[in-house]
């Protein structure tokens, strides 16, 4: 009742509710233009060891936060005898204010070179804070060290940093965000034209993301003076933003011109379209932001900063669904179907109860059994991969790119040197004698040297440098890591990049089942009120988490194991998925996934009340949002592929996750399993006894048995 009075007063106040958008489109403009400024760019995980030990290091030396860039030097005799190399090392130091390195001609150490003497590598240690903001100092050390190289040696400039601009994810080479929204702006404009065809009902679900999206960067601008929000944040609202309120401007659409088609008046299809349509965007929208709220369960300030500004993005896009989107409605009418610009018998069929999504859905009522095996089997597999999902960071080895950086890390390997050089570990000394503290590390197994240069002192305070036989990011270097800091003393504590990256890991995933926990548990409880059943929500909730184990599956079988990363993004197999990416995608994928079950549900829900008939509420539920439920998913695969083309491989990890995920949900999970296991389910989808209807506030439902 209550969406039906407001689409009635929204009708009736319809110039009303555009002045108001107009302004709020206005506000949202200018906090975005101011957001530009307050942007969170760092990352931080208090309270952890790691970390807080290269607070201390950072604080004191004003650098260590970043890892090393690495300077690979190479002669043809014994490269130690060129002492002009330290000169060199000492240029690169100078280029960046605060910086500081290490090398053999510092330290006298043979951790330095390789076993011919051929081949040395110094460390260079760039100031400041890594995060988003950090400035990347590897273009300052390259052009500093070129001129002061002595005759005879040679030098690659190679390191995280430097592999990472190599792989493109460095610099500003990839898409803008503007860019990138546009871009998925097109591409929705594209699919939108082959699912409406005239230019009004194309036009008004643009309309309807552009004012989500300008309000919700105003509003996040709000929010940027109670927390610090993340960079992160503004991609998501810019491509996922774009997304979900096209998504709900579909799902009100098909039912505004539906109502219409039936001969209703304007006023009587937008009353019908909030009372229905209107019910369902709030019931998506609502698990959309359960999902991202799961974040604040995290002990990292940044995700929760994602968590919580994110909440806004699916919340502003229901407020526009359901306010400025009939108000636009109401003004077109039936003008909606004018201006065609694609032919009707292209874009729609004349009556969706004998079209091909009817068809399929009686083909599913008969058959139930086959098409929940064949889509179990394409689930199965696509699990057994995600079951083997490994976050981590990727190794050095697997960052694609050519150039001197690549260069570099193929000498380090051809000298025998050890990759963990990359990422070394560093170790803060508080009084004492640090060179006791390098011999003791020299004997851990996994240890392939430690030094602790003189230079490396600050008052009480000394740093001592130690390289793991490994990539920091190997599985084993995690073991190395425990026998480091048991085999420290008291007086010390273990830094460094590598570290670090474990306690992220750490943190997120040893508190991820309370977050999955909160999200199952709030979804259930939505659901089970929204569709008056136990069983529906349950079967969404368990579809959902299959549906998020393969989209990791696709994932991992693309990356980890390189089947055709490197044929279309030129990435070679990875081994893992950036640490961060199984998280973000099940904050946004498992809302956004349940969008198209509540969808499909809502009109089951509405054709059972009716009928009786769980067959018939299945075949015409499918059959009536089949379109709608691929149409969004579309929208949403090509803008999160959009974000795949950005430069780095972490980001292309997720946009593909996302897309694939979102794809594979609305195919295989909701045309194939849910009709399927719903025609099996029978009588017993619309079950909710008395004893759950209570407190969830509403009408229990005893469903009566039903012929086959």
């Amino acid at each position: 009742m209550m969406l039906a009075s407001l689409g009635r007063y929204i009708h009736r106040r319809r110039f009303f509710m555009l002045g108001v958008w107009l302004l709020l489109i206005v506000f949202g403009a200018f906090g975005a233009k101011q957001m530009s400024k307050r942007w969170f760019q760092q990352f931080s995980i208090p309270g952890y060891s790691a970390y807080e030990t290269n607070q201390k290091i950072v604080h004191a030396f004003h650098n260590g936060e970043a890892p090393p860039v690495v300077l690979v030097f190479r002669s043809k005799g014994d490269v130690t005898k060129q002492r002009g190399i330290q000169q060199a090392v000492l240029a690169a130091e100078h280029a960046n204010r605060d910086s500081r390195s290490s090398s053999f001609f510092s330290t006298g150490s043979d951790a330095y070179v390789s076993a011919d003497r051929h081949t040395t590598f110094a460390e260079v240690y760039p100031p400041g804070q890594n995060g988003f903001g950090a400035t990347d100092p590897v273009k300052k050390i390259r052009s500093a060290i070129r001129p002061a190289i002595p005759a005879g040696v040679t030098v690659n400039v190679t390191g995280n940093q430097a592999l990472e601009d190599a792989a493109g994810s460095g610099g500003n080479n990839g898409p803008s965000i503007l860019t990138e929204a546009l871009i998925g702006g097109g591409g929705a404009l594209v699919i939108l034209l082959f699912v409406f065809g005239t230019i009004p009902a194309i036009g008004i679900p643009l309309a309807v993301a552009v004012g989500s999206i300008f309000t919700t960067f105003g509003l996040v601008w709000l929010v940027s003076y109670l927390t610090n929000v993340s960079q992160i944040v503004e991609f998501l609202i810019a491509l996922v933003g774009l997304g979900v309120a096209i998504d709900y401007a579909l799902l009100m659409i098909f039912r505004f011109r539906e109502e219409l088609a039936h001969g209703e008046d304007v006023e009587t299809a937008l009353v019908e379209t909030m009372t229905h349509a209107g019910r369902s965007v709030i019931v998506s929208g609502s698990t959309v932001a359960v999902g991202l709220l799961s974040m604040i369960a995290l002990p990292l300030p940044f995700i929760r900063s994602i968590g919580i500004a994110g909440m806004l993005i699916p919340a502003v896009s229901v407020v526009a669904a359901i306010t400025l989107l009939p108000a636009l409605l109401s003004l077109l009418g039936h003008r909606i179907n004018r201006l065609r610009v694609m032919p009707r018998r292209i874009v729609e069929h004349p009556d969706s109860d004998t079209g091909f999504w009817n068809r399929w859905a009686g083909l599913v009522m008969r058959h139930p059994l086959p098409v929940a095996a064949a889509g179990l089997a394409v689930v199965g597999v696509l699990v057994y991969y995600g079951a083997h999902l490994n976050p981590a960071r990727a190794q050095a080895k697997d960052l694609p790119g050519s150039g001197d950086a690549i260069v570099g890390r193929q000498a380090l390997a051809d000298a025998g040197l050890s990759p963990g050089v990359m990422e070394p570990f560093v170790v803060l000394v508080h009084g004492g004698k640090p060179q006791r503290v390098a011999a003791r590390l020299r004997t851990v197994d996994g240890v392939t040297g430690a030094v602790a240069p003189s230079a490396w002192r600050r008052g009480d305070l000394a740093l001592v440098e130690a390289f793991p036989d490994r990539d920091g990011s190997a599985s084993g270097t995690r073991h190395t890591i425990g026998r480091v800091k048991d085999a420290l003393p008291s007086n010390a504590s273990l830094g460094g990049v590598a570290p670090e990256d474990r306690d992220f890991v750490h943190a997120v995933y040893g508190n991820f089942p309370y977050a999955l926990g909160f999200v199952i548990l709030l979804s259930f409880v939505l659901l089970a009120r929204a569709f008056r059943s136990l069983i529906l929500p349950l079967k969404a909730v368990i579809l959902n988490l299959v549906s998020l184990a393969a989209a990791y599956g696709i994932v991992v079988f693309v990356f980890q194991y390189g089947h055709g990363s490197h044929r279309i993004w030129g990435v070679n197999a990875t081994g893992v998925i950036q640490s961060w990416i199984p998280l973000m995608v099940f904050a946004f994928l498992f809302g956004l996934s349940m969008d198209y079950e509540v969808f499909m549900l809502t009109r089951m829900r509405e054709v059972y009340d009716e009928t009786g008939e769980t067959p018939r509420a299945v075949r015409v539920g499918l059959a009536r949002t089949g379109k709608l439920v691929t149409s969004a998913a579309l929208v949403l695969m090509f803008a999160f592929f959009v974000l795949s083309t950005s430069p780095g491989i972490d980001v292309k990890e997720f946009g593909t996750a996302l897309a694939a995920g979102i794809i594979f949900d609305a195919t295989i999970i909701r045309a194939l399993l849910v009709p399927a296991l719903m025609r099996l389910l029978g009588r017993w989808n619309w079950w909710l006894p008395k004893w759950a209807a209570v407190p969830l506030r509403t009408r229990a439902s005893a469903p009566l048995p039903e012929s086959a």
